[in-house]
């Protein structure tokens, strides 16, 4: 009998972030394997034309949840729903549902964030600060809570190289940061960001850093942790291979390339990619959840969940990987033949990025309003290679991350709880992961049909085809207008012709002296 799995049955747990990526996971993980459990509350704000039962149905509805429907039929009763706004000073919640979470709360996973790298300071230090400031007040009034989860990122000091699974300060206080937010105008704030953020590539890290020394700071008569995760991709085991609902960090990018759309990125190939599945964070944090209520350590204990350290795959490699399940499993209605090119040069990415990317996104724009469409691939383009550029700063560095604590805490849990609640990724086969990815991808993402991978094969044909044809013409047409203005081309060209026909003239003679 799994210890975790039956520490969470009966419980009350409060998920914030529960409609992400994470969340929807982290929900289903429960479930699946606490079924037992007495309620899970969600922080969900309402969308337009959705009411919140509504938007909880169409989470359960996702083929995420089919394993969760056979061991818990009635899922979407111990699914209680709560309306709040995290861009709220007060979260928005009710006086009557305060109330509840009050009194019967007994974990709290705190996975709510903006993960925009492009977000202004204001918005990033509300939902990554404020909101964990606010939910931190709310858990010191809970007299049933046991534990407070804190999800961070690998990524929150990543001004530094080799990072210890302790909380660094940063050198202005959480607290002073959102005081001066709400005097402050945005054009002083746009103003300071660049020094706030000091050596941080965007305001994503600064204020996950900050939110971690707050929680540090105002967590004390709490039992808290602290999980770090690197970057998180599709599911690894649970509850099957390959499931992925959102184009953030890989998943865009393997959509793009999919479709043909990225031809190049700048990156260093030999650079670590620390990717982790995210069944493997979502155990880890429920093992930590359990650990830190029964077990209360103290200080605050921080949580690495990387890879790289313990099972490195490296960009280059990933790339060829991706290329490679392209080749088994083609994407549909692909815009130009899938390619990666992988180079350390800033001038020659950028440059070809100018041609490779932009060029044709025009002449398809063109086309389009000549069949009196709209045009919109020149948009698309430049809202790809602004992501690009964004995702630059972590695919050309490695980093180090300690995991004593991860380790310690494997090395506390029974072997059926290393089996239920596995987060080793030293067992991970990189090759077989990658092509689930892309495979989830295809059919989760793009709801593409499987069935239509022979068409889709042919198409790539063609587009192979068109695209060889291309370059060459391309540098036939730059080769003549070389030598309609260049004498020094001209004279290049005169030699590697004689040569040629030197060459073919020694050929045949020594043939016919042969003979």
């Amino acid at each position: 009998m799994s210890m975790i799995a039956a520490f969470y049955g009966s419980k009350s747990i409060l998920i914030t972030g529960a409609t992400g990526f994470l969340g929807k996971v982290l929900m289903e993980k429960l479930f699946r394997t606490s079924p037992d459990l007495k309620v899970i509350y969600i922080l969900v704000r309402p969308k337009a034309g959705q009411t919140l039962q509504q938007r909880v149905f169409q989470i359960l509805n996702s083929k995420l949840f089919e394993k969760v429907k056979e061991v818990c039929p009635k899922v979407h009763e111990k699914i209680k729903p709560i309306y709040a706004d995290l861009n709220q000073k007060d979260l928005a919640i009710s006086k009557e549902d305060m109330q509840e979470l009050l009194s019967y709360t007994n974990i709290i996973f705190h996975c709510a964030a903006t993960v925009r790298f492009d977000d202004p300071l204001r918005h990033a230090v509300q939902l990554n600060v404020t909101a964990t400031q606010q939910l931190l007040f709310m858990a010191s009034q809970m007299p049933k809570l046991e534990a407070f989860i804190h999800i961070s990122t690998a990524y929150s000091n990543c001004n530094l190289k080799h990072i210890d699974e302790v909380v660094y300060p940063c050198s202005v206080e959480p607290k002073k940061i959102i005081e001066s937010m709400e005097w402050l105008d945005d054009a002083i704030i746009d103003e300071i960001t660049p020094k706030l953020i000091a050596g941080r590539p965007n305001t994503y890290t600064y204020t996950k850093a900050l939110g971690e020394m707050l929680v540090q700071q105002e967590g004390g008569n709490l039992n808290v942790a602290i999980i770090r995760p690197s970057i998180v991709g599709a599911t690894w085991q649970e509850p099957f291979p390959g499931w992925v609902d959102n184009l953030n960090g890989p998943s865009g990018l393997i959509v793009a390339a999919g479709k043909g759309f990225l031809r190049s990125i700048k990156a260093t190939p030999m650079a670590v990619a620390d990717l982790v599945p995210v069944d493997t964070v979502v155990n880890l944090t429920l093992a930590v959840g359990w650990y830190t209520a029964v077990h209360r350590p103290k200080p605050t204990l921080i949580y690495h969940c990387t890879s790289g350290t313990i099972n490195p795959c490296n960009w280059g490699k990933m790339g060829l990987q991706v290329l490679a399940t392209f080749e088994k499993v083609p994407f549909e209605r692909a815009f130009r033949r899938p390619n990666a090119d992988f180079t350390t040069n800033y001038f020659t990415a950028s440059c070809w990025n100018a041609v490779s990317h932009r060029a044709p996104a025009i002449i398809y724009d063109f086309y389009l309003r000549l069949t009196g469409r709209k045009p919109r691939m020149t948009k698309l383009m430049n809202r790809l290679l602004r992501t690009i550029s964004m995702l630059e700063y972590f695919i050309n560095q490695s980093w180090e991350w300690s995991t004593y604590n991860t380790e310690m805490l494997m090395s506390e849990l029974s072997p059926e709880d290393q089996r239920v609640f596995n987060f080793d990724v030293s067992q991970l086969n990189w090759l077989e992961y990658i092509e689930n990815y892309v495979m989830g991808v295809k059919k989760h993402i793009l709801k593409e049909d499987m069935a239509g991978i022979p068409e889709a094969r042919q198409h790539l044909k063609r587009l192979r085809n068109i695209h060889y044809l291309f370059n060459t013409a391309l540098f036939l047409i730059i080769w003549c207008l070389l030598l309609a203005r260049s004498q020094m081309a001209r004279n290049m060209w005169f030699f590697i012709v004689s040569f040629c026909y030197k060459f073919i003239s020694y050929f045949r003679a020594s043939r016919t002296l042969k003979i």
